[in-house]
């Protein structure tokens, strides 16, 4: 048991004395590659982020019980149909106004930016410099805007509502409904990374720093 004890005070006092000469040695240099691969990596990051990826998966699990697999035999399935397109694109537009932050305790508190500032959804009160640094600025309803355009570009991919409004397509429909949603889906990717923001929207994972 002593010499048990010996070898663990000696490993501690070991690691005590290298550890101002680990904190003090200098940071590896990254190679370009390296630097190009962390680049895309933060890049996919934000577009995660800006993607309307829960209002996506939501979308496709309720447009074939709506549209009766694209059947849509009456026109309630067509206005259901239409009522959940509506409903997804407002979710895609007001989810990208949502943000997060750690307060003085650590714990994540979710809101919605206002003009004024971060409106939380607690309710609980938070000092009045913190919140206006959320404010809301014009670049996040061009995020919005870009967001509710991939959505529908995602909703123009789906048979079940493609076959619900448009059964029987010509040659040049087809066409245009599958180079269509394409080029807005990657000119609203090619935006969303040029123009990127910092907002953390409700189930976009914060750092703990």
């Amino acid at each position: 048991m002593e010499a048990n004890t010996e070898d663990q005070e000696s490993r501690v006092a070991v690691e005590e004395t290298l550890q101002p000469l680990l904190e003090n040695a200098p940071k590896p240099t990254k190679t370009p590659a390296q630097k190009a691969i962390r680049k895309t990596f933060k890049i996919s990051a934000h577009l995660a982020n800006l993607l309307p990826t829960g209002t996506v998966l939501a979308f496709q699990i309720l447009s074939p019980i709506f549209t009766h697999q694209g059947q849509c035999h009456t026109i309630t399935s067509k206005f259901m149909t239409l009522d959940l397109l509506a409903i997804c694109c407002l979710s895609c537009f007001l989810l990208c106004f949502s943000d997060s932050f750690r307060d003085g305790r650590g714990k994540v508190r979710h809101g919605l930016a206002t003009f004024r500032g971060l409106w939380v959804i607690d309710g609980l009160p938070v000092e009045a410099e913190e919140a206006a640094k959320y404010r809301l600025r014009s670049i996040d309803f061009f995020h919005a805007f870009m967001s509710v355009l991939v959505f529908a570009a995602v909703a123009l991919f789906d048979q079940n509502v493609v076959k619900c409004f448009y059964p029987t397509p010509s040659d040049e429909a087809k066409d245009l409904l599958v180079a269509l949603p394409i080029a807005v889906g990657v000119a609203c990717s090619l935006l969303f990374v040029a123009f990127p923001t910092k907002r953390h929207g409700i189930g976009f994972p914060l750092s703990r720093h």
